[in-house]
């Protein structure tokens, strides 16, 4: 495990933990976060912890075309007048991520200073968010980071409606031309719309 200093640079990605920690420390600068996404790593830590730097192996991502979608939640859709919109209004969806209670979790690691460093890059246009509204309000949505390269890094969601947040991803999903969704580590959620496992090998290939 290597501890970061003031120079924007990471170790090779071969160096992580069985766990997928690969160093610690840092800061949370646009020019370090770009330069983590492009290398396949990503910050993930509680508020009461150091910036923690991670590239897990195995990757948890999605291919848009092996998205499932049930028949019960294509009902949905087409019975809930959810409305979906992109970067309407990023700030209001990362604090509303940060105000999800997680199973497992006493807090959040979306802390302000998380949030700020992440309103930095939607403001550069390196991050979007999917605003899912019903009657005017906004009651679900998603945000992640764009570098151009052709993969969404998805980052949190929330819901404050059943299956609000899975709506507005399957239809921001369904409308991009994305080849990968970065979904960085598993969950029962991501697996049911067709997430898998894939080599860290195989995902940096996507990177490039």
């Amino acid at each position: 495990m290597v501890f970061l200093d003031q120079k924007i640079a990471f170790p090779e990605v071969s160096k992580a933990s069985k766990e997928g920690i690969l160093a610690i420390g840092g800061d949370l600068s646009p020019e370090r976060l770009i330069l983590a996404y492009k290398l396949g790593i990503f910050p993930w830590f509680d508020a009461d912890e150091p910036i923690i730097w991670w590239s897990p192996d195995p990757r948890f991502v999605l291919f848009p075309q092996k998205l499932r979608v049930s028949k019960s939640m294509r009902q949905v859709m087409r019975n809930t007048d959810f409305e979906v919109t992109v970067n309407a209004d990023f700030e209001a969806v990362i604090s509303n991520c940060s105000k999800m209670k997680r199973n497992g979790q006493q807090g959040t690691w979306i802390t302000n200073t998380m949030k700020a460093a992440y309103l930095k890059l939607h403001q550069m246009g390196k991050a979007k968010s999917v605003e899912v509204w019903l009657q005017g309000e906004l009651v679900g949505g998603l945000y992640g980071v764009d570098l151009g390269n052709g993969v969404f890094c998805g980052e949190s969601m929330f819901a404050k409606v059943s299956n609000a947040s899975k709506a507005g991803f399957i239809t921001f999903i369904e409308n991009s031309d994305y080849a990968l969704i970065d979904c960085q580590v598993y969950t029962n959620h991501l697996e049911s719309l067709g997430a898998e496992e894939i080599s860290r090998s195989h995902f940096l290939s996507y990177l490039d």
